[in-house]
Parts: C-alpha cells; structure tokens; sequence
C-alpha cells in the first residue's frame, strides 16, 4: 500500500513539474549562422506545432538534452576547426536524435545518418568491421565539410542546409534565388519543410542543452591496433559502457590503417583519467571544456593551413618545445616570428613550417586580445602578407570588430563586413504586420511575346548527393547520388540570361514571311561571355554560373576547382575552353559524368589489384559507387584481389 502510495505521490509531482515547464514558443525573429530570419505567422504556426511535439513528452525530449549536453562539446570543437557555424550541431537531434546506429528506411545511418557512398566520398570508412558513420568525432567532421561544400554554391547557409537533404542541383533548380551573402532572409510556409523542420529543434533544444550534462564525453585519437577490450583496461574504465559510445568499430577491434577517434565516457566526478600514453591526463570536470584529448605523440600530426603545428605546454620555452617537435630552435624561432626563445604561452599554437602567402579562409573579425601576431599563427598566413592586404602598418591599426582579409588584397571600399563574419543582434521589440503575405501588392512582370526564333542550350547543373534522406512527409524527390548531371530546363536557361518568353513555345512549319506581320518588340538582350572572370568578395560558383549562363559544374572543370574549398575574391576563372589556364586554383575535383542517349555502351572489366578501393575504381572510370555495385552485384563494399568487375562506359 505504501509502494503505491509513493508512486502515485512521484508520478502527481512528476506530471505537475512537467506542466509547470513552459514550451519554447517560436520568435517572430531568430538568428542562424549569422542571418536574422523572419518568421512569417503562417510558419510560426507550423514550426509551433512541431516544437510541440518535441516537447510534449518530458521524459524523451530529457533523453535527447542529456544526449546533446554530451555530444554538442565534440561538435562544436570540430564546426569551430571546419569553420562551420555552430548552428548546425542542431540538426544532429534532427536526423537521428543523437542516436549512434539510428538506420533510416532509406539505410541512412549515424549520428547524420549518411548514405554508405555518401559517406566513403566524404573520406568515411564503411565496411563490415569500420563505420565511421556511427563514430561522432569522424561524422561530424564529414558533415560539416558536407556543408561547405554545399555552401560553396550558395554562400548563404540555409540553402547549404537544405541542399543536406535534397542535394545542391535540387536546391537549384527549386530556388530561382538563392540570395548569397544575405544577412536576412524571411521564412513563410512556401520554404522547405526540412528547413523548418530544423527550426522548430533549435528551438526546442537551444535553451536546454547548456551547461554539463551527466555523462561527459573526451575524445582519443588512435593510430596503434588495439582492441576496446585493452583500451578499457588502460584507462581504468568499464568495458561495455566503452563499447557503447564505440559502436562504429563492429568487431571491438581499432585497426592501425589511419587515425581513429575513440570516445571515452566519463561520469559525474570520477578524478582523472589517464591516457594510454601516460602523459595526458584529464579531470572529468574539465572535458565539456575540452572535449578532444590529443596524444602528446601525435598533436604534432594537426595542421593550419597544410601546416604542422603543436601547443606549448605549461612553462615550456622555444628550446624544449622545439627539443619535442625535433625541429632547430632557430628556425622555430623564425617560423613563428617569436623575438626570443623564452616562455611560451601555454596552450598557444605554435608552427612547424614557415608561413604561406596567403590563408585557406577569406575572412578573420578581430576580437578583444587580437593583433597581427595572433592572427598570423591562427591561420598560417605571413604578417607582411596581412599588412599588405588590409591596408594597414601596424597592431594599431587593428581594431575589435574589423574584418581582416586573410587572402587577398582589401578594395578600396572593401570595410563592408562579408557574409558569416558579423554578429548579428536581433530587435525583438520591433512589431510589424508579421501575418502580411510579403509578396501581396507586388506588381507582375507582363510576359513579352516575340517572334525571333530562340534556340535553348541546356547547361548541366551540379546535382551532390543529399547525405541522408529523412522517412518525415512530405518525402524528398529522387536525386543523384553522385556529382552526376542535371539539365536546366528551358525556362531556367531563358531566365538566367535575362529573357522574358511565353511559358509554352509552339513551333510549326515555316510559313511565307511576307503574309505575317512581325509583332514590334523590346530588343533581346545578349549576353557577351568573356574568357575569363574575376571572382569578386561574397560572388559564388552558383552566382557566376547564372551570370553567364553556363554551368556551374562547367566552372568546375574548365579550372579543375576542388569543391571542398571555396573560391577567393581575386581569382581568375576560364569561362571557355579557349581562355589561357590560371595557376591560382586547388587541385581537381571529380569531374562530371555526363548522360547522353546518342553514344553506345561498351562494357570494361577491370580486375582487382591489391591497392584498389570501390571509390578509386569509380574515380577512375568516371562512374559512381552505386552504379558498380548494381552491375555487379554486390552486397557489399568489400574487394578481392584478382576479382573482375563489369563496368559500363559511353
């Protein structure tokens, strides 16, 4: 009777404090990486309900905060490292709930429920005994270059967020503008479901996952084989619950072929832990502050800007930092333009090689503590270089709030601060008729009807493989998995060249000139196409691409662009295959298959040598993972060496 009496007592006063938490209620206005969104009343209420739901039950959506206060520390060093805003840790609970073997219908699986090729194209090992899709450190890295990628079309966040589900060629050919640059776009019921999707769980989640969480999570990185059985000894931690938070290596055993990161759960306060190599060791107190442990043996293997680097360590000097970098103090010294070989600053980065021309990002925003120096050694570019691109003499020229150029010389009139690099403060005081329809009173564009004949060229488009492909209604269309073609429509071509047709154009047999009275129109615009262009700052592939009316993955072949870097203000394009080649590009992308109807197929047999991978082999024949994997037959990822493998080429 007591019993009962206790349960019904706990469960009244679990139901009345869970009522007494009020729902996060969706904002008129909310900021995502670095854009102020407007949230029309018709989305509010869709994004409401949703909110709602992921709330309603205390008890899960706990679950899901408590798994988030354990992961979010990890993702949020690596979207710092990747440059990605930290915004998208979020999308995490959305794809798979935090969940390290979630699998979708669609067999997506992971933490950001990647497709298997999607995955091994993003550098992620999946086969029977590695899935790197189940491993938070290796996936969240994955998705977040997934995003630049992405973005590097767009430059504007959003539409990389959607591209994650439908594809970069979906989201072009669905968004007429995809406003690059833009520091304030509005959300109505006509944007993506999946976008609005993601805002009702930053909504729910952003207010609840601050501060520690039970489990905290620090990270390890491994080169050596071992299994999990032998690292939990090490680390005078429980097997099982090691091999929970491990689940990508399915056998329990850490193969030696490349770095993995093993994650180490660590409850409450349980004193320190020591690391297998004996020098590292961390209170569990301070891992939500740092949640990556480097091995002393192996920090060195970091880089900025492709160069090697280590961090001094507490009242360590230039000669014993040197001593274990196995470098000369002097060049030490040079490379990182110290003045003397005294104290370092602990926890500072340091330089293993001398400093490059130029910085792989484009922007810095100075903040309070910042000068040329610092700077300097964050992105591995030289302090003459950053002197001469921003104008300036000297550290007092360098002001809290100002944006550096890091690789290319500032215009004259370039003190506007670029997309991503401001922070934006939201005025949610201001009112306004949020219910409006924002297009209503707009006038139409008339249609101009002409008689000129008008032949349409259709351009390929890039079409990048949505990483996952969430079973939430309304289903997202098919899609290419693979950098593979799409063709613009009519309208699409017409429209980016600046032509105002009919919708329908009939064609019929020629008729006698002299009986037809020619209708007097406007005159066509023609568009010249230079040979080459010069990318301007906030400009975008997509952006030129539509410029000129050529395709953006034509952009990408004619300068052998690496898509997982972004281009510069100041680089020189080739936008046809007569124009001279440029030397200031990044190493080739994969470049496009394109489909034709008009060419036969012949079928190659390649036969399997010891060094080849499912993914070099679709490299090198120009097809896709998939596509080997059905003509053959394959159930798996796996190769045997001597093994022929049928491959169809136009």
């Amino acid at each position: 009777m007591m019993r009962l009496l206790f349960a019904l007592f706990f469960a009244v006063s679990y139901t009345v404090a869970a009522q007494t938490t009020p729902t996060p209620q969706v904002p008129h206005k909310m900021a995502f990486a670095g854009i102020t969104l407007t949230i029309r009343d018709d989305a509010r209420r869709e994004i409401q309900k949703d909110v709602d739901a992921l709330t309603q039950s205390p008890r899960h959506h706990n679950i899901k905060v408590e798994r988030a206060k354990t992961y979010f520390p990890i993702i949020e060093k690596i979207f710092a490292e990747e440059n990605v805003p930290d915004d998208f840790k979020y999308l995490a609970l959305q794809e798979s709930a935090l969940i390290a073997d979630a699998v979708s219908v669609s067999n997506a699986v992971g933490f950001w429920q990647f497709k298997d090729f999607t995955a091994m194209e993003m550098g992620l090992r999946v086969d029977k005994q590695i899935d790197e899709r189940m491993n938070i450190a290796s996936s969240s890295r994955a998705a977040a270059r997934y995003f630049k990628k992405n973005n590097a079309y767009f430059n504007n966040w959003i539409y990389a967020l959607q591209a994650y589900q439908m594809g970069a060629g979906a989201v072009m050919r669905s968004e007429k503008d995809s406003q690059p640059g833009a520091r304030s776009m509005e959300i109505t019921s006509k944007t993506y479901w999946y976008v609005k999707k993601y805002l009702a769980h930053k909504v729910a989640f952003e207010d609840m996952v601050k501060g520690d969480g039970q489990i905290k999570a620090m990270t390890y990185e491994s080169q050596n084989k071992k299994s999990l059985s032998d690292f939990a000894r090490e680390v005078s931690i429980d097997e099982e619950e090691l091999k929970l938070y491990n689940k990508w290596t399915k056998s329990g055993d850490i193969p030696s072929d490349r770095t993995y990161v093993i994650v180490i759960p660590v409850k409450g306060n349980t004193g320190e832990i020591r690391l297998p190599d004996n020098t590292i060791t961390s209170k569990a107190g301070e891992t939500a502050k740092n949640s990556t442990s480097v091995s002393a043996q192996k920090e060195s293997r970091r880089k900025v800007n492709g160069i090697p680097v280590i961090e001094a360590r507490q009242g360590e000097g230039a000669t014993q930092l040197a001593a274990r970098a196995g470098v000369a103090v002097g060049t030490f010294v040079k490379w990182n333009d110290l003045e003397n070989s005294g104290t370092l600053t602990a926890g500072q980065t340091y330089l293993l090689g001398k400093k490059r021309a130029r910085a792989d990002k484009a922007y810095h925003t100075v903040v309070a503590g910042d000068n040329l120096w610092s700077v300097s050694q964050q992105y591995g570019v030289q302090i003459k270089k950053l002197k001469r691109y921003n104008r300036i003499e000297s550290d007092r020229d360098v002001k809290p709030g100002m944006t550096l150029w890091l690789s290319a010389r500032k215009p004259k009139d370039g003190d506007k601060v670029p997309a991503d690099t401001r922070p934006i403060e939201i005025d949610k005081s201001q009112t306004f008729a949020w219910g409006v329809d924002p297009n209503e009173g707009k006038t139409q564009v008339p249609i101009v009807t002409t008689t000129t004949p008008v032949t349409v060229v259709t351009m390929p488009t890039p079409a990048t493989t949505p990483a996952s492909v969430t079973a939430v209604p309304p289903p997202a269309d098919s899609v290419s998995e693979t950098l593979a073609d799409t063709v613009e429509t009519a309208a699409e071509a017409i429209d980016s060249a600046k032509v105002l047709l009919p919708e329908r154009i009939e064609v019929s047999a020629p008729v006698d000139s002299a009986a037809v009275k020619p209708v007097v129109t406007e005159p066509i615009m023609v568009i010249t196409v230079p040979d080459t262009h010069i990318v301007q700052p906030k400009e975008t592939l997509y952006a030129i691409a539509r410029q000129y009316n050529i395709g953006v993955m034509d952009l990408v072949n004619l300068n052998n662009l690496n898509l997982q870097e972004s281009i510069k203000p100041g680089m020189v394009l080739r936008l046809k295959e007569t124009a001279p080649a440029v030397e200031n590009t990044p190493a080739p992308a994969i470049p496009e298959r394109v489909e034709t109807t008009n060419k036969p197929v012949t079928e190659v047999i390649h036969e399997v040598k010891a060094t080849d991978t499912l993914y070099g082999i679709a490299r090198k024949y120009g097809v896709t993972i998939k596509e080997l994997t059905e003509w053959n037959n394959k159930k798996d990822f796996s190769l045997s060496v001597g093994e022929k493998l049928r491959i169809q080429q136009k």
